[in-house]
């Protein structure tokens, strides 16, 4: 009863504040997510970046640990979205992104912070830090089948990755007006990205919910089976695997909804669109399996 107890402690929470968003969206169509997204990607996100790594008790060997992981779960979820694209015969450059990119950010980040505490909540960052990463490079240039510097330069998350390194390189303590300042940014991005994930649910549209659902089921299920599968390989163990298992099953990031809408040709838009609805409607009933899962056997 008490495990019962702590998942719905966990999950509530961030449910709770999807569905305010997706009210908001139903209520209001015209509703302007333009400053949460702004907000988020040049203030908050590098904040929570900062703040999540250098002061919830994270080392350098931790984080390179895990963005290595990140970076070998990425690459299976990668190989596995693309074999099941050429099978529905769909387009497997500019399709792929929300296949092997998930939403660990705005999911997984708040369910990994209720699920383990602030302890959870850095390694948590430190795995959604390579998927910021990723987006503004591979899932650029598979959008657009080009990389752009320029676009990685002015990239806002990418400099929160780099000044967090450099404190945990040189062991530097966080200032305390530095911390605090941080911290409020980062549980303010952490609500406004959930609220903006439930009124992104009113927008997107599905396409065929045929295909939709098979590469959401794909995203949501093999996700967490292939975290499974690094975590007993590597024999890891602990709140950290937990993290890890949490983060893998998570459904595919919006993100790749909206970097696709700037480079991508509107069918690979309308498909990526269905994918991000289907795998976060699903994610509804395998996450809670999930995270079950983890605090019964990887707390």
């Amino acid at each position: 009863m008490e495990l019962y107890l702590k998942l719905i402690d966990v999950l509530f929470p961030v449910f709770f504040i999807i569905g305010i968003g997706y009210y908001i969206g139903k209520k209001d169509p015209k509703f302007n997510t333009k400053f949460i997204t702004n907000f988020a990607g040049t203030i908050g996100t590098p904040a929570m970046i900062f703040y999540t790594i250098t002061t919830t008790g994270v080392t350098l060997e931790i984080f390179i640990e895990y963005f290595i992981y990140a970076v070998i779960i990425l690459g299976a979820f990668a190989i596995v979205g693309f074999l099941f694209l050429l099978f529905l015969k769909k387009d497997p450059i500019t399709e792929l992104p929300p296949m092997f990119l998930p939403n660990t950010g705005n999911m997984g980040v708040p369910i990994c912070l209720f699920a383990y505490g602030t302890a959870g909540l850095g390694v948590a960052s430190a795995i959604a830090s390579v998927i910021i990463l990723f987006h503004f490079t591979i899932g650029i240039f598979l959008a657009s089948k080009k990389f752009s510097l320029t676009i990685l330069i002015k990239n806002g998350p990418i400099y929160g990755i780099i000044v967090s390194i450099f404190f945990l390189y040189f062991k530097w303590d966080v200032p305390g007006y530095l911390e605090n300042t941080t911290f409020l940014l980062t549980y303010t991005t952490i609500f406004l990205v959930l609220m903006s994930l439930g009124v992104a649910l009113t927008r997107l549209k599905v396409v065929s919910w045929t295909h939709a659902a098979i590469l959401g089921a794909v995203r949501v299920i093999l996700g967490p089976l292939i975290g499974f599968a690094l975590i007993n390989f590597l024999n890891l163990s602990g709140f950290m695997a937990g993290v890890l298992l949490i983060q893998s099953a998570m459904p595919s990031a919006v993100l790749t909804y909206l970097v696709g809408s700037m480079y991508s040709s509107k069918r690979a838009v309308d498909n990526i669109a269905s994918v991000i609805v289907s795998s976060t409607l699903m994610s509804f009933i395998t996450i809670p399996v999930v995270v079950y899962l983890a605090l019964k056997f990887f707390n």
